[in-house]
């Protein structure tokens, strides 16, 4: 290790453990040169081997721990760490690893408690600086740029804390100082995709048309990184601008030439963009295997009307994963264009779209829709999402800290256990059916503010999730109307797929009422012309997923 030679390092260490198998040290030593490897799946066998020959021993648990991190695999991590609670909890290591583990389980007022708990101990503790900063942007506390100041003391060339400086400016309502810092950082940092992504999301904020420039500027700082093509693509195709995104693909293409993602790339946004043929000529010449292939081709021949080929090539993304939402969602589309008695049972069955009253206290919207007025006048409209005007809140809605959202979410997981009854019975072939006896949870949570003039949703699906939601807080008087503005439109196809299929359902939006639906159907709102609409959405997850 010493000399740097890492692969004979652990030739030796796993040589010697597989000769002493009830060495502890050792396990723990051939699971520390796995993870410094990158290889967690290994090093987590070995902490684990570790911990259980010497269970007196903690640090060999908290290894564990951390291995089980580094898998995503937090819930494991608390499990881990729950029987060393009384006498880990001076020690600022295993304060930080519950910290770290309960943040990236959602769990923000626990996570707050135990960093604060590592703080307590070594108030120069730089990984609980860091991870009390974040949590403190993700509840919306006001004292999330001092916090981020106090980090950067502690560890000064950490770039992410500086991204999280700016980020925090910004959510208190001081975009120019968080573009100033924004700028400097892609400015130093020109290869950080993160640091581009946001300062263009501020560029868009500001009502700059070229809200793309940071990925163009850094392209010419470090033209041999081909990942910030792969971002810049990624940001216009988020707001519609296939075109321009066909045009960045044709030039990375060129410059990277052995990367086939970007001759695929430069097909797909040739066809969004209406040039059919020529995006046809681009995936003949595509080479025979590129990642994600399928999916897209399948898109593009159902652009073109090409049913069997779609159908085929969505067999084919299935059966290599079967509960891939998007490929579910367009399969759906294609039983439709032939008729096929299974859409009826993909997104039709009765129960699968349901409209109900949100249960909880009385005054619960009205003082929801109160407290997210004021969130939305610091808020903008995001990067590749579906919002095509108006403002969308900042960050996971139901980690703040206001009380109000805490009860919003009780309410609403009552309310999704009555959709749950109303369900129709478990079908494990049914990617939203299989899952009615699983546990489930919320992913995810945010808030839409509309004010007419043509703003709504596009066409989308939320590919991460089992069901998906809205719940109308504030609805424009004219959603009564006979026009039908502002509605929720299920099943209408996103707009570039070029087909005249009509929604599936349209539900009039109800205050207080929250309706839900399986997230491989595409939906979307109508354009309204005055007057504020205000929503919450939120997606559900198998828990554990």
């Amino acid at each position: 290790m010493q000399r740097g030679d890492l692969i004979a390092a652990r030739a030796i260490a796993d040589h010697a453990y597989a000769a002493s198998p009830k060495d502890a040290l050792l396990a723990d030593t051939a699971g520390d040169l796995a993870l410094k490897a990158g290889d967690a799946i290994t090093a987590e066998l070995r902490f684990r081997e570790a911990a259980q020959l010497q269970p007196d021993f903690p640090d060999f648990a908290l290894n564990h721990a951390v291995a089980l991190q580094r898998l995503g695999r937090h819930r494991a991590a608390l499990t881990v760490l729950a029987p060393l609670e009384r006498s880990g909890r001076d020690v600022p290591r295993y304060a930080s690893l519950r910290g770290a583990s309960h943040r990236a389980l959602g769990e923000m007022a626990q996570a707050a408690r135990w960093y604060d708990k590592v703080l307590v101990l070594d108030p120069r503790h730089a990984k609980g600086l860091h991870g009390r900063a974040r949590v403190a942007l993700e509840r919306g506390e006001a004292a999330a740029p001092s916090r981020f100041d106090r980090a950067l003391a502690a560890n000064p060339k950490k770039i992410d804390l500086w991204l999280g400086k700016a980020q925090a400016l910004d959510a208190e309502g001081d975009p120019d100082s968080a573009r100033t810092l924004a700028e400097q950082i892609c400015s130093q940092a020109p290869t950080y995709l993160p640091g581009l992504e946001f300062l263009s999301g501020l560029l868009l904020a500001a009502g700059e048309e070229d809200f793309t420039a940071p990925f163009v500027n850094a392209a010419q700082k470090a033209p041999q990184d081909a990942n910030i093509a792969v971002g810049h693509i990624a940001t216009l195709v988020g707001l519609d601008r296939d075109a321009q995104a066909s045009e960045v693909a044709a030039a990375a293409r060129l410059r990277f030439p052995n990367e086939p993602y970007f001759a695929l790339q430069e097909a797909v946004h040739i066809g969004t963009s209406g040039r059919w043929d020529e995006a046809e000529a681009l995936f003949a010449a595509l080479p025979g295997y590129v990642p994600g292939r399928a999916l897209y081709e399948a898109r593009h021949a159902l652009r073109g009307r090409d049913l069997a080929r779609a159908q085929a090539l969505l067999d084919q993304v299935l059966t290599n994963d079967p509960w891939n939402i998007s490929g579910w969602a367009l399969r759906g589309i294609a039983w439709r264009l032939t008729d096929d008695p299974r859409a009826h049972w993909l997104h039709e069955q009765e129960g699968l779209v349901q409209t109900l009253r949100l249960r909880g206290p009385d005054k619960l919207i009205e003082n929801c829709a109160a407290e997210l007025r004021r969130l939305h006048r610091g808020s903008a409209m995001p990067l590749g999402q579906s919002l095509r005007g108006g403002t969308q809140t900042r960050g996971i809605l139901f980690h703040r800290r206001e009380p109000v959202f805490a009860e919003l979410e009780i309410a609403i997981t009552e309310t999704l256990a009555e959709y749950r009854a109303g369900l129709p019975q478990t079908d494990p072939d049914h990617p939203l059916l299989r899952h009615c006896d699983a546990q489930w949870e919320l992913a995810g949570s945010w808030s839409v503010r509309l004010t007419g003039g043509g703003d709504h949703h596009t066409a989308h699906i939320h590919p991460q999730g089992i069901v998906s939601s809205a719940l109308y807080l504030v609805v424009p008087e004219a959603a009564s109307g006979p026009e039908q503005e502002g509605w929720l439109e299920i099943g209408r196809p996103k707009t570039d797929l070029g087909l005249d299929l009509p929604p599936l359902r349209t539900i009039r939006p109800v205050e207080g009422h929250l309706a839900l639906f399986p997230s491989t159907v595409y939906h979307g709102t109508t354009p309204f012309r005055s007057a504020e609409r205000l929503t919450v959405a939120f997606d559900v997850v198998p828990t554990g997923r």
